[in-house]
């Protein structure tokens, strides 16, 4: 097994460390869906014993990255486009109203802070690192939806992005599309600061839209090959 991610840890927090490498490996490819992993296996790549990973790998199948095999190990879950579907379709119903909600509310001092975590996933996707541009994203979202000071919703939200990983983002690497995608998070910040939250709520329904729309096109023309 070659899991480059996957690096001798230092003894301190092993769950979390463990936890956030497996994700990151998840989110990158190099654990792929259908292999069984076992904990000792993991473990001795890890340097850490079994333990670790077991209880780092219970809290991957609660956020339903990973699913148990009986007497085996742990397999990473399978994300299919109709499991991505119902994703966007909730994200849809949820963030762009939050977002005109929260407009009003965001301090002006605040929108230099979120320029810039837009633009570090505009150098994310430049630098064509999926796994860091999934993190400045996530970041980017979740720091929007806190102005609403939900923590129910922001863990809703958590939860979902964690589940879509880094689906399709691939595709929009190879197809070009993605610096598009990450230069619309510099667009919401500055519609933002004019304070006009049904412009920003349009723009943050679109960016969902089309980032689906471009997946599913390149899709199509994948199968048509």
């Amino acid at each position: 097994m070659s899991i480059s991610n996957l690096n001798p840890l230092e003894k301190t927090s092993l769950r979390d460390r463990v936890a956030t490498a497996l994700r990151a490996a998840i989110m990158a490819g190099e654990m792929e869906p259908g292999v069984i992993y076992s904990a000792p296996s993991l473990g001795e790549r890890f340097g850490v014993s079994a333990t670790p990973v077991r209880e780092a790998m219970i809290d991957l199948v609660r956020e339903g990255l990973v699913e148990t095999v009986a007497n085996k190990g742990f397999r990473v879950t399978d994300m299919t486009q109709a499991d991505f579907d119902e994703i966007i379709e909730i994200r849809l119903l949820l963030e762009p109203p939050v977002l005109r909600q929260v407009t009003a509310l965001i301090p002006e001092r605040d929108f230099d802070h979120l320029r810039r975590l837009a633009q570090r996933i505009v150098d994310r996707a430049a630098d064509g690192d999926l796994v860091e541009f999934m993190a400045a994203d996530s970041v980017f979202h979740l720091a929007l939806i806190a102005y609403a000071n939900n923590h129910r919703l922001e863990a809703l939200i958590a939860d979902l992005r964690a589940h879509a990983r880094l689906y399709g983002l691939d595709t929009l690497r190879r197809n070009g599309t993605l610096m598009d995608v990450a230069r619309s998070h510099i667009t919401i910040v500055d519609t933002l600061r004019t304070r006009d939250g049904a412009a920003a709520e349009r723009l943050l329904a679109d960016h969902i839209r089309d980032t689906r729309r471009q997946m599913a096109k390149e899709a199509l023309t994948l199968a048509a090959t």
